[in-house]
């Protein structure tokens, strides 16, 4: 079993930056992709952001390219996304997962935090 806490949001002007940080505990070395997701109310729920945990590689949504970073800390069992020049469009419930096998790392993850409420105002 994999455990996800998120923690970071919060509210923010337009512009303005955060760090969203999701620990992890369990199985989490077994992992092969850790990634970021959104759900914005009304909307489903979007995938934002992925690093493949063995090689490091990060993949990210063309929404948020150039302007969020995916990074983990494999010491500290921690999952980090830094988010830069923020818009109102961002705002959402982001949540940290965990997938455990192969494949593309956009989706068919197995494993979810509960999320964390990032709100940008114009």
């Amino acid at each position: 079993l994999v455990r996800l806490v998120e923690s970071g949001g919060g509210s923010v002007q337009a512009g303005g930056s955060l760090r969203l940080s999701c620990a992890a505990s369990g199985y989490t070395y077994a992992s092969y992709c850790m990634g970021w997701f959104r759900q914005a109310p009304g909307k489903g729920r979007e995938w934002v952001a992925a690093i493949y945990t063995v090689v490091g590689n990060t993949v990210y949504a063309d929404s948020v390219e150039g302007r969020f970073t995916i990074s983990q800390d494999n010491a500290k069992n921690k999952l980090y996304l830094q988010m830069n020049n923020l818009k109102p469009e961002d705002t959402a419930m982001y949540y940290c997962a965990a997938k455990m096998y192969g494949g593309s790392c956009g989706a068919n993850y197995n494993y979810w935090g509960r999320g964390t409420q990032v709100t940008v105002s114009s």
